[in-house]
């Protein structure tokens, strides 16, 4: 009922700026259009996720390291950490992945999402990006509109693609406009006040958009226009990391505890990568400034510098977690336990969270027959036959 209610109060202030603002239109258009897109581009990818994303995600989970490796370099490629973390919890659910190799992929999947901050910045916002999302869109629909799954999957993605693009060029020309009649530098806020509320804004945007890369591609393109100043885009960029967790956290409500063991992992990580990067955020933004003298880039090109800041808190958050995974999965164990009242008639691999893939639905059952073998239909044959299944297991000879 309140969820209900938030979202239509929603709509009504959306539409009343819209209404009051004509000049917010085009942002709004831009970021409508960016995130069906981004819809699109995870349609596109969902199609080759039961082939070689399935493969490498649940080969890469033997090991930590592999599995951070797996999740950097899917996300950075499908551009879509929310696919990712939707393919973990599906396959972690059904039993396919274990939880040590799912955190991994999750850390590792923070560190692929950076791609989409250094794709902004350092190519969408130079060049007329319309002009390319054009054939990317028409090649796209006729592709998406063919009956075998794969050209249909390579459709959407040219689709979605293009439509990305051509978000991010009407926020580009939004802003510009925007500037002429609003300077939202107006409202910035100096040293580590303005962190912590920029940061508080980050994580309700990133929560309402449910997509870190809408958000960041909102932060770039704003501060490319000059409406937000470089100290407050930080910290917002901080924000939309730790906002990005409710994605998971939805997709594990309707999973089993392992599901939700994982959108903990996942949420503690970010929280706990986002506090860090806020207390050292001056000292970080100075780093930064010391890299980006030795690559040579400009001290005014604030949208490369935001991808870099962006990256090396990830990648530090990720280092810093490594040592303490254990630890971690023994208290999400611990925090999230298994229902010790269900009964046996009851389902523990079968979930809504498993359906999004045919492999996990298969997996699921198979792990759910013989679950349903060994704690019932066994106990059903041995009572029938007036023998306690102690018995049968007994070590006593016959």
């Amino acid at each position: 009922m309140i969820k209900k209610a938030l979202f239509y109060l929603f709509l009504i202030v959306l539409a009343a700026v819209l209404f009051l603002n004509t000049n917010f239109k085009t942002i709004a258009v831009g970021i409508a259009i960016l995130l069906f897109g981004m819809i699109m581009l995870e349609e596109g990818f969902k199609g080759f996720a039961k082939g070689p994303l399935q493969i490498i995600l649940k080969k890469a989970t033997d090991k930590l390291y592999k599995s951070i490796a797996a999740g950097a370099v899917v996300t950075a490629l499908i551009q879509s950490s929310s696919l990712v973390s939707a393919v973990t919890i599906s396959f972690i659910s059904a039993g396919l992945v274990t939880l040590q190799g799912g955190m991994g992929i999750i850390f590792g999947a923070n560190i692929g999402t950076t791609a989409t901050a250094w794709i902004i910045a350092g190519f969408g916002l130079k060049i007329n990006i319309a002009a390319m999302a054009m054939p990317m869109l028409v090649f796209g629909i006729i592709f998406s509109l063919q009956k075998k799954p794969y050209l249909k999957g390579i459709g959407n993605i040219l689709a979605g693609l293009g439509f990305f693009f051509l978000g991010i060029q009407y926020m580009k020309e939004g802003f510009d406009v925007f500037k002429e009649y609003i300077d939202l530098t107006n409202y910035a806020l100096p040293g580590f006040l303005g962190v912590i509320v920029y940061a508080g804004i980050g994580i309700i945007v990133t929560s309402i958009l449910q997509s870190s890369s809408a958000s960041l591609a909102l932060i770039l393109t704003a501060l490319a226009a000059g409406q937000i100043q470089y100290e407050n885009a930080l910290a917002l960029a901080i924000g939309a990391n730790i906002g990005t967790t409710i994605t998971a956290i939805l997709g594990s409500l309707s999973s089993n505890v392992a599901g939700k063991r994982l959108a903990g992992a996942h949420l503690f990580f970010n929280l706990f990568t986002g506090v860090i990067a806020l207390a050292i955020i001056f000292p970080l933004a100075n780093f930064v400034n010391f890299l980006s003298d030795i690559a040579g880039v400009s001290r005014d090109n604030f949208t490369l510098k935001l991808a870099m800041f962006h990256t090396i808190f990830n990648i530090l958050g990720v280092i810093i977690m490594i040592p303490l995974t254990k630890r971690t999965e023994k208290f999400l164990i611990k925090f999230f336990k298994e229902d010790e009242e269900k009964g046996i008639e009851q389902p523990k691999y079968l979930n809504e969270s498993i359906l999004q893939f045919p492999s996990t639905v298969v997996s699921a059952l198979t792990k759910e027959s013989k679950y349903l073998f060994e704690n019932a239909i066994f106990e059903i044959i041995a009572h029938a036959l007036n023998i306690h299944r102690g018995d049968i297991k007994s070590n006593m000879n016959l």
